[in-house]
């Protein structure tokens, strides 16, 4: 039997990068042709305060990786953040899912009890179980990223909906 911390992540996180991705992609086809740089969706940001779209992907890739290697127990794999085009995000994600399909799914086994330290050292630090961390943390974090990227295309002028932002499932 699959472990529920597995199937109530990587499937999920994997689901939405994929869509993700689907949605970048259209995003550059839509420029293609068109005199826009592409710079004004990649910096695109829904107000001034908020990180613009690129640092929202490579924010929800983060949290992929993140949540799903300290659920199993393996190193976070580390990316520079150095992203800068539709082509350099397409393979930070592609890079993402790669990741999320070499975990094993024996290895979420018993996470949910798992202690799970944030920001370990500092003033901030915080320690949850696991199935606090999946899903009252890394859940809504991710989420929240996804979201906003999904928000920031559609706000300029992305013919997209639900049905793109869900993917298949």
């Amino acid at each position: 039997m699959t472990s529920p911390m597995y199937t109530n992540s990587v499937p999920v996180l994997k689901q939405m990068l994929t869509a993700l991705k689907t949605i970048l992609g259209k995003a550059d086809a839509h420029l293609s042709g068109k005199t826009i740089d592409p710079d004004a969706l990649l910096q695109a940001r829904l107000y001034l305060d908020m990180f613009p779209l690129v640092k929202q992907v490579q924010i929800a890739a983060d949290f992929a990786r993140g949540v799903s290697a300290r659920l199993s127990g393996v190193d976070v794999p580390a990316f520079e953040g150095q992203e800068q085009s539709f082509a350099d995000l397409d393979l930070l994600l592609a890079k993402t899912l790669s990741f999320l399909d070499g975990l094993d799914s024996a290895s979420f086994d018993g996470s949910e009890s798992k202690e799970i330290v944030l920001r370990p050292g500092t003033p901030k630090e915080k320690k949850l179980s696991g199935q606090v961390y999946l899903s009252n943390y890394g859940l809504p974090q991710f989420f929240f990223h996804i979201t906003t990227a999904y928000a920031i295309l559609r706000h300029n002028g992305l013919e997209i909906g639900k049905r793109d932002y869900m993917g298949a499932y």
